[in-house]
């Protein structure tokens, strides 16, 4: 069997040379990149440097190495991949970096590197020169090793492999298949025989998409039709200079179309599994512990490593409004937890105490940490990550690693680098990004060795700009069937982008809209989209057309909340426990109240840290202040001096603060800070109300239950709280807490006391429009539940500018407030849950549900008739 060698460039070169290969059955024949070549002449256990070995070395030695003027950049994120893009751009040129380590300390400080980082690789891995070097030494053995050389799609030479092309071809036969490539000058001198062809003469058209996204979109339709019409997916390439800022969308229309397209180049890491969970933890490391991120840790590494041990919906615990971002908010709630709150009813604090105290450690643990988390393919990755960057920025990292998609190229199209296609033709081709600056690409000079030091084209023989014209040249007369240009008239911000040079002289392109049909489209999405008359027929689109005519339209509709009379869901709802903001929302949105109340809809919360809290938020924290302050004063808050409120307050302020830090969001320190103060500021003018003086002894309560709700904790209530309180004539039962609850010592007296933290009305108020619920019916569950015989004085105390709205006539108010609820009820139930004047407002948490600037546009157009068929309660509207 008689040896022969083919060399090719690109591993979808590779793969397909060896394919044809066997079918041909050209046995003896080994495919190979001329690198490899050399290392096979060399023998031994002589092998190239392979980057992540190189970056191992690059890593270790930045720290031990000198680096001069490079010191201060040494440890920042990317600089193990300058240098190792330095080093590879040193050994092609065949510059021997440390005979110019005196002329300039840049120069001296990359030859200190250099030395180092050869020491720290292993004894067989050597540099292009010295494995030049050994090659030759060995060169009479190139016919038993190599026999006859074919290079093939090649179009340029590194300068350190040539002069061991030139003495392969003194001793085999060696010809360079370069077709209708362009022939480097230098390669006459080798000695080699150069076998050239005509150029092909594909056809070709020219196309401008909207964006880069359309771009995708309109290659993979292309991609669809060719299939479609019996092409071979091995025959198709869609290729572009530099394919990074596709493969995202290339990614998504991947699966969305269920084709296999290969990415030649490798797909990022973190689009698969293992690399989401490797990402996963990366944020953890570079951003600190929060609990969003370590479910999302949790979700993608479970029952592996630390979370072992854990039962499974073991993250049930976690509160859900709590951004548990601080260890002491962990410790807070590690300390709080029973046996009894575990799936399993084990008490697994410490394991996940374990879990928090490794993840809190940061950067400075990461190794141990992924260790300690991470299993199989997705350790491998993060090991990977490492030892490529440094552990701070782990996450960057990770968004620039790849790995291969594992399908073949030889079967499947391919995504690829111009370059890789240049070296691999394939019969129809579409490239993409033909616009200026970005093919060509713009040169750029070394990030370590600038152009004054040594000039770009000796560190450089072939810049990019240079190489990506001859790619385009290259595939331009190789493909022999069709090849389509593209191009983006717009980029992701919507700035005109201009024409590449490369497409001058090439004839008039043709302008696709990004809404035009296609005749072949990629998915059952891309179709429904494309074609209207077809997506208007599916179910979804008929009803949302539908609500969308409806919500235009003036008239009440079944998408306004209209449904039909007596409707089970509706009467549940109607029949439940209220409370006065349930029945405020019912008078002033009888559609939110459906919505939240029969369909249990709530507003998204945000699992971040806000950067200040809003108006419920600060309202929840005073009152639970208030709350703690006046449990602590024993009910005295009446008879206490300023000293001892102010001595209650700070202390319930330290213990309500520790409980929201480790339960709820909390803005950023500073001004989490100011909001505390601001809260005990409230709190202290809160418990000096009703110190006005009088000769009646006053018992205080706080957080008062009535209805049935359940306390909030175990102090003495002054009445049975599992009492029913019915508002007469309504059917409604309502629950709820009274804020403060001032009792006289005979019981014949009670004031009860709204806390409000929002700005004061302008006027004095009664029911507000129905906003206004509370006095009256607070009063009213107190006259019910402690007797006729006691008066009442039921107010709204606001707390900022410490004015207090007293109700003058509750049981008139009442009177007033029962018929419009007795008349709400009756609307609803008969079917008109429709929108009301807080519908779409600011304070409308549904508001997300309805049109865009509902209040402005859609309450508008439906009011007038929403509020004739809602009828005669709509009155509380207008109520002062």
């Amino acid at each position: 069997m008689d040896r022969s060698t083919l060399v090719v460039h690109g591993r979808v070169a590779v793969q397909q040379s060896r394919r044809q290969a066997a079918r041909d059955g050209q046995h003896g024949l080994q495919v190979m990149s001329f690198e490899q070549a050399a290392v096979r002449l060399a023998g031994g256990f002589i092998r190239p440097i392979d980057n992540e070995r190189l970056r191992i070395a690059i890593q270790a030695a930045l720290l031990v190495t000198p680096m001069g003027a490079l010191d201060s950049i040494r440890s920042l994120p990317g600089m193990v991949d300058a240098a190792a893009d330095t080093l590879h751009k040193v050994w092609r040129a065949g510059i021997h970096i440390g005979d110019r380590s005196e002329d300039h300390p840049r120069l001296g400080a990359i030859a200190r590197l250099e030395t180092a980082v050869l020491d720290l690789l292993p004894v067989g891995m050597l540099r292009p020169a010295d494995i030049v070097a050994a090659a030759l030494e060995r060169i009479v053995h190139a016919p038993k090793v190599l026999g006859p050389i074919k290079i093939a799609g090649v179009t340029e030479l590194s300068p350190c492999w040539r002069p061991l092309l030139k003495a392969l071809a003194a001793r085999v036969p060696v010809e360079w298949h370069a077709g209708p490539r362009v022939v480097p000058e230098w390669l006459a001198e080798t000695g080699a025989s150069i076998i050239r062809s005509p150029a092909l003469t594909p056809g070709i058209s020219v196309v401008s998409a909207a964006t880069a996204y359309h771009e995708t979109v309109e290659a993979m339709r292309w991609l669809r039709s060719l299939l479609a019409s019996g092409v071979s997916p091995s025959d198709i390439a869609i290729a572009a200079a530099s394919p990074a800022e596709y493969d995202p969308h290339f990614l998504a229309a991947r699966g969305d179309a269920n084709v296999a397209l290969h990415f030649a180049h490798g797909v990022p890491i973190v689009a698969t599994r293992d690399g989401q969970a490797a990402s996963a933890l990366a944020d953890i490391v570079s951003r600190g512990l929060s609990q969003s991120r370590l479910r999302r840790l949790a979700a993608l590494c479970r029952d592996q490593g630390l979370f072992e041990p854990l039962p499974d919906g073991w993250v049930g615990i976690l509160p859900a409004d709590a951004p548990l971002s601080t260890p002491g908010a962990w410790q807070r709630l590690l300390s709080r937890l029973t046996p009894q709150a575990w799936p399993d009813g084990v008490d697994h604090a410490s394991e996940l105490q374990a879990v928090v105290e490794l993840l809190s450690k940061g950067a400075e643990a990461a190794g141990e940490i992924g260790e300690s988390f991470l299993q199989g393919r997705a350790l491998t990755i993060w090991r990977k990550a490492l030892r490529a960057g440094p552990a701070a920025s782990i996450d960057a990292t990770l968004a620039v690693l790849r790995q291969d998609d594992g399908l073949d190229a030889c079967v499947a199209a391919a995504w690829m680098p111009a370059s890789a296609l240049a070296a691999a033709p394939r019969r129809f081709v579409r490239l993409l990004g033909l616009n200026s600056s970005r093919w060509p690409r713009g040169i750029t000079e070394d990030r370590l060795i600038p152009d004054h030091i040594i000039p770009t084209d000796e560190l450089d023989p072939l810049p990019v700009n240079l190489a990506d014209r001859r790619d385009f040249d290259t595939i331009l007369a190789t493909t022999c069937g069709e090849v389509t240009l593209s191009r983006a008239r717009r980029d992701s911000d919507g700035r005109l982008l201009g024409r590449s040079p490369l497409l001058a002289g090439r004839g008039d392109e043709a302008y696709v809209r990004r809404n035009a049909v296609p005749a072949h489209a990629f998915s059952e999405t891309d179709r429904l989209l494309a074609r209207p008359q077809e997506f208007a027929a599916a179910p979804q689109a008929i009803s949302a057309s539908g609500c969308w005519i409806d919500w235009r339209r003036s008239d009440i509709t079944a998408h306004d909340g209209l449904v039909r009379p007596d409707h089970p869901a509706i009467l549940a709802i109607l029949d439940r426990t209220q409370s006065a903001s349930s029945l405020r929302r019912l008078l002033r949105n009888p559609l939110g109240f459906v919505w939240a109340y029969a369909f249990g809809w709530r507003e998204p919360k945000p699992g971040d840290d806000p950067l200040v809290l809003d108006a419920l938020e600060l309202g929840d924290l005073v009152h639970m202040v208030l709350d703690q302050a006046l449990r602590g004063l024993g009910g005295g808050a009446v008879s206490a001096d300023q000293t001892r409120i102010d001595a209650a307050v700070s202390e319930a302020l330290e213990v309500v603060a520790a409980s929201w830090e480790g339960e709820r969001p909390v803005p950023p320190a500073v001004i989490w800070r100011r909001t505390l103060d601001d809260v005990h500021v409230m709190a202290v003018r809160g418990l000096l109300y009703g110190h006005e003086g009088g000769a009646v002894a006053m018992r205080s309560y706080s957080e008062v239950p009535f209805g049935g709700v359940r306390p909030k904790s175990d102090a003495d209530v002054p009445w049975d709280t599992d009492s029913l309180v019915t508002i007469p004539g309504t059917e409604f039962n309502i629950a709820g807490f009274i804020d403060r609850l001032d009792l006289s010592s005979d019981g014949k007296c009670a004031t009860v006391c709204d806390y409000k933290t929002g700005r004061t009305p302008s006027a004095d108020i009664r029911l507000n429009g129905g906003r206004e619920l509370q006095r009256c019916l607070y009063g009213f569950a107190v006259k019910a539940l402690l007797g006729d015989d006691v008066a009442i004085k039921p107010s709204l105390l606001y707390l900022r500018d410490m004015v207090n709205l007293r109700l003058d006539d509750p049981e008139g108010a009442l009177t007033e407030v029962a018929g419009y609820l007795r008349d709400a009820r009756a609307s609803v139930a008969g079917g008109a849950g429709l929108p009301g004047p807080d519908t779409g407002s600011d304070h409308d948490d549904l508001a997300f549900a309805l049109p865009a600037n509902a209040r402005a546009t859609y309450g508008k157009r439906k009011m007038s008739a929403a509020t004739e068929r809602l009828g005669s309660f709509t009155k509380v509207w207008e109520a002062k």
